[in-house]
């Protein structure tokens, strides 16, 4: 089970998102930022989960029906974009979010997606990426992961909250 108790090491970002959990003053958009295989991926995870978690709290409960669909694999409205090519494209941004994020999640608060290698997308898909997060609505978050975030454009920057993963001893 996925929870900021599992999380090794990140504990400023960990104490900050909890902090944002309690005090009801989360983000429309982050930035994950460090070295691949650092935990961006499961600390967004752990971060989506807890978010619809319908027991509240700074960890998920395992048992409401957003935490065994999280668990399954198959919650709505925690959706990871998914690309085949090289780029991340415009397409891949408008089918799997701009069509998406208009829509009211299912059955939870957010409406989550987690993006991996967003340094990938080319500046036509951030510039696509760019209308939804300057215009979120209130229950959509964007979480971007990178590796690179110099790859990612300025406006891109300026509108998440970067969150900057550091190697552990």
């Amino acid at each position: 089970m996925i929870g900021f108790n599992r999380i090794l090491g990140h504990e400023n970002i960990v104490h900050s998102l909890k902090n944002s959990i309690i005090g009801e003053r989360v983000n429309h958009a982050y930035i994950f930022s460090g070295e691949k295989g650092i935990g961006k991926h499961t600390l967004a995870k752990a971060f989506a989960k807890n978010l619809n978690c319908r027991n509240g709290g700074t960890e998920p409960c395992g048992q409401c029906i957003s935490c065994k669909t999280f668990d399954t694999g198959n919650n709505p409205d925690i959706i990871t974009i998914t690309h085949s090519k090289r780029d991340i494209t415009v397409d891949v941004i408008r089918e799997q979010i701009g069509e998406n994020i208009i829509y009211r999640p299912l059955s939870n608060k957010y409406k989550i997606f987690i993006m991996p290698d967003a340094d990938k997308m080319n500046v036509s898909a951030q510039n696509a990426l760019l209308k939804t997060i300057e215009e979120p609505p209130e229950y959509g978050i964007v979480i971007l992961m990178t590796s690179n975030i110099s790859a990612l454009l300025p406006t891109i920057q300026s509108r998440c909250l970067t969150m900057e993963f550091r190697p552990l001893s």
